[in-house]
């Protein structure tokens, strides 16, 4: 059986980082084993297949069962859980469903997610030139990437990155869903909600930028405790408040950031699903909780 995912780790020291100046660096910690231009895979094998047909065929899987929602027009942003396919797959697919008809307009993806195996302050950016998967290979938008380089909450750590599953199991979903796009991958760790926004503001955009913001709920509860404690978080989501703690969702600061932003923006929240792990793949006795929403703009653009 997959593990449902790990707890996340809260930032609590500083480690040896570089500032985004330096995002043209070619140079990359060899300790990891990353690729100068490429970031290899972490967990396909794990969290998801390792190899494009079962894994196309799973995300497929996940998308064909959606429920309709109805939307006016397509989501500015969404907010995603990042465990094993089994566990969070179906919950993640209520909100990438949504993105049919963006498939030829999104170009830009503005993907943050918590950090899991280390420690950092801020949020980390890759050094790298491309995200790989069993897919194929994702270009990251070095022009947005540069945006950030005077914000001081940002700054390059490819370790964060080199383990971290938050980010990398969107990209199959998003690969299959958009037509030709850019990312933005941020591994987010001891930082406000204000620090985020700052940044999304940044990377905001038009029509042509999707922000998807990666988390999971309460972790190893019990299933009526989960469900009671995940529909308060899911409540808090809705009411667009930025005070969601870690104990709610490891993805708290992103989360936070996100809905900071959306008040900001005007973007109203729909709930799209939410379960836990014991609804889909696991026992019910420790579970991890799973939601998925779209925010939208309230009204659509001209075009």
């Amino acid at each position: 059986m997959l593990p449902l995912i790990w707890i996340s780790i809260q930032c609590i020291s500083l480690l040896s980082l570089r500032r985004l100046p330096q995002y043209t660096n070619p140079e990359i910690n060899r300790e990891i084993h990353m690729s100068a231009n490429i970031r290899p895979t972490a967990v396909a094998g794990t969290f998801y297949p390792a190899h494009a047909a079962p894994l196309l065929d799973q995300v497929r899987h996940f998308l064909e069962r959606t429920p309709p929602h109805k939307q006016v027009h397509p989501p500015k942003a969404i907010i995603v859980p990042h465990a094993g396919y089994i566990y969070s797959g179906a919950i993640a697919a209520n909100a990438y469903a949504l993105l049919r008809p963006l498939r030829d307009t999104i170009r830009r993806v503005v993907l943050l997610g918590p950090v899991h195996h280390m420690s950092v302050r801020g949020l980390a950016a890759p050094s790298v030139a491309a995200f790989a998967s069993p897919l194929g290979t994702v270009m990251l938008d070095q022009a947005a990437l540069a945006t950030l380089a005077n914000l001081r909450q940002v700054m390059v750590d490819d370790r964060c990155h080199a383990r971290e599953h938050s980010l990398e199991v969107h990209l199959p979903f998003l690969q299959s869903m958009l037509e030709d796009f850019k990312l933005v991958p941020l591994a987010v760790g001891d930082a406000s909600a204000a620090d985020v926004a700052e940044v999304l503001e940044r990377l905001w955009g038009g029509d042509e930028t999707l922000i998807v913001v990666s988390s999971d709920l309460s972790h190893y509860l019990t299933y009526p405790a989960a469900q009671q404690r995940d529909a308060t978080t899911a409540q808090a989501v809705l009411d667009l408040r930025t005070n969601i703690s870690h104990e709610q969702a490891c993805g708290a600061t992103p989360m936070n950031g996100l809905l900071l932003a959306a008040r900001h923006h005007g973007l109203r929240p729909v709930l799209l699903d939410l379960r836990n792990s014991g609804d889909t793949a696991g026992d019910k006795s420790r579970v991890v909780g799973y939601a998925a929403f779209a925010l939208y703009e309230d009204k659509p653009h001209a075009h």
